[in-house]
């Protein structure tokens, strides 16, 4: 089920609401965990039973560790526990690719040997889900946070509904306290529906507005790319993976309002970043931190000289790639992302750091477009012969195509208002009119002033939500891109 479908919107989400609210306090929880399974369920039925079944082991595992503390046992129980969510994902998402790989490197040696894998079906959000159970088995081996001897609280916070399928990455102790003390207040419920209704606009309005024209220019084949045509695409695709994704934890971070749950924050406004390091604190900030604290981290991080901390800075980058997905387009796109985080660390840093703020700005913007060719593209081939149009090295007829097939006026005023909503302008007007006001009424209430702020400011919501809501309607919906991951 996708949160911009109308049976979420107009089915599921009400009568869950309906449900948690009618119900008292200590009913709350099973109904959270009752809906969250459905809506895993209306999805993924057969992979349920494989999910409970993994959720218990974690639940029984813990237990060890919290009964072992501090012994040897504990050491090789976590490694096991880690070991058996792994294994899951690895065969799962990688076991095909990797068998196929391996069949081509036989072929090419002349061997007529072949493992013959079929391609296995995804689990929805298995890669965040995988996450959230080792972050649990990690925090109460580290005793960071309790164990939780009641599996209906270990249930819940690996399968609340919200953030199942694509995050955010919360990691247990963020959230351990929340899930058996949490109030919903009437401010802290309106804020989640501003908040869903923001994320579902960038989702409808923004997203889904560029994806066409991006599909259709990464469908061009590679020699027949022009320059414009393959700017434009990457243009749309940055975007559109954008908007959809901030769109996604909007909402899920809105409905964990709703629900009394304050979810981590996954996005401040990536593309105004002045480095790759700067992007890397603002995208997706929930699987930056994750990796940070489980795994570059306990390698060492920078703690053990220069040359280790490259090592595990292109370590965690590898498998940050390598965690969207079996390709090795992926794979580069870390690779890539990981070079110029250890360029910035040999000095390029500091020289990005004396230079004009549009120059700093202008490099990242560069480099972050060049990765999301990577990350789009269906193969390495093809993502090299994209990038060299993009640097006017395509061989591609701009008769045959051009960018105003790709335009229209929904896409033009999508990327207008993409661009500008991809940017901090409206922190740096509210913090800017905070000001104004504060000069001007001098802390003097004014009514009228507040009343006609209240109703610009729900005139903006209603019309957000109206034209998403006809959006939704009329079926110009699609999938959140990371629920491929």
């Amino acid at each position: 089920m996708v949160f911009s479908e109308p049976t979420f919107l107009f089915l599921f989400l009400p009568l869950v609401l309906l449900a948690y609210f009618v119900c008292g306090r200590g009913a709350r929880n099973w109904v959270l965990c009752i809906a969250s399974l459905t809506f895993y369920a209306l999805g993924e039925p057969r992979f349920v039973p494989i999910l409970l079944v993994s959720i218990a082991l974690n639940y029984w595992i813990a237990i060890g560790l919290d009964n072992w503390r501090g012994t040897l046992r504990a050491k090789y129980l976590l490694a096991f526990g880690l070991a058996s969510d792994i294994s899951i994902l690895l065969y799962f998402k990688y076991a095909f690719w990797l068998s196929h790989s391996a069949d081509k490197a036989l072929a090419m040696l002349g061997s007529q040997f072949s493992f013959g894998m079929a391609p296995l079906i995804l689990p929805l959000g298995i890669s965040f889900f995988t996450f959230h159970k080792m972050s649990y088995k990690i925090d109460v081996f580290r005793s960071t946070s309790k164990v939780r001897r009641n599996p209906l609280e270990l249930t819940l916070y690996i399968l609340i509904f919200p953030q199942l399928i694509a995050g955010p990455i919360i990691r247990y102790h963020e959230i351990a306290d929340q899930i058996t003390k949490r109030t919903v207040t009437v401010p802290g419920f309106a804020l989640g529906v501003r908040r869903f209704i923001i994320g579902l606009g960038k989702k409808m309005i923004l997203a889904n507005s560029v994806a066409l024209a991006a599909d259709q220019i990464f469908a061009i084949p590679a020699n027949e790319l022009t320059f414009s045509v393959a700017w434009l695409g990457i243009l749309c695709y940055a975007l559109q993976i954008y908007f959809d994704f901030s769109g996604y934890s909007d909402m899920a971070i809105g409905l964990g309002h709703m629900f009394g749950f304050r979810f981590p924050e996954n996005f401040h406004y990536p593309y105004a970043a002045q480095s790759i390091t700067d992007f890397w604190r603002r995208w997706h900030m929930s699987l930056s931190r994750w990796f940070r604290d489980y795994l570059y981290i306990p390698l060492g991080g920078n703690r053990k000289g220069a040359r280790r901390t490259y090592i595990n800075l292109m370590t965690v980058f590898f498998l940050c790639g390598l965690w969207h997905g079996a390709n090795w387009t992926f794979v580069l796109w870390g690779i890539f992302h990981g070079a110029f985080l250890v360029v910035e660390r040999l000095g390029w840093g500091k020289i990005l750091d004396k230079s004009p703020r549009p120059l700093r700005h202008a490099y990242a913007l560069l480099v972050i477009l060049i990765g999301w060719v990577f990350f789009r593209a269906e193969g390495v081939r093809f993502a090299f012969s994209f990038v060299g149009a993009m640097f006017g090295l395509g061989s591609g007829d701009p008769a045959r195509y051009n960018v105003g097939m790709f335009l229209d006026n929904v896409v033009i005023l999508a990327l207008i208002m993409g661009v500008i909503a991809a940017t901090p302008i409206s922190p740096m007007l509210t913090r800017a009119f905070k000001g104004w006001k504060a000069t001007k009424l001098q802390g003097r209430p004014r009514p009228a002033f507040s009343g006609g702020l209240a109703v610009l400011s729900f005139v903006a919501y209603s019309l957000i939500l109206f034209v998403s809501i006809v959006l939704v309607v009329s079926g110009t919906y699609n999938p959140f891109i990371y629920y491929r991951f």
